[in-house]
């Protein structure tokens, strides 16, 4: 079941930044852009549960360029709308958690 492609996302708070999610198979990856966001890549696999295990570069409107690793987990809103728990940790060493949204049309 491909439940990420096609799929657009923003920050749970959000800033201006979105991403569109791909999936063919167990192989996802995405495209972010926006707010603080200048161009971003993120690419992974998939497990049968949904957890997308990925990693992923950006740069940001401020020029500075951010990779990392990340972990997300879904889960449904209320509402239906999927969103995604991201346990991320950037080659910096930094470390977070971060979630993101479905927005829809």
């Amino acid at each position: 079941m491909n439940r990420y492609e096609g799929l657009v996302v923003q920050p749970e708070v959000p800033n201006g930044a979105r991403g569109r999610y791909h999936q063919d198979g167990s192989l996802v990856w995405a495209e972010f852009e926006g707010g603080p966001v200048r161009s971003g890549r993120l690419v992974g696999t998939c497990g049968d549960d949904g957890v997308i295990s990925a990693a992923y570069c950006q740069v940001m409107a401020d020029g500075a360029v951010v990779a990392g690793t990340c972990v997300s987990t879904p889960d449904r809103l209320a509402d239906g709308r999927l969103r995604l728990t991201e346990r991320w940790r950037r080659a910096d060493g930094s470390a977070g958690v971060s979630r993101i949204e479905e927005v829809r049309a």
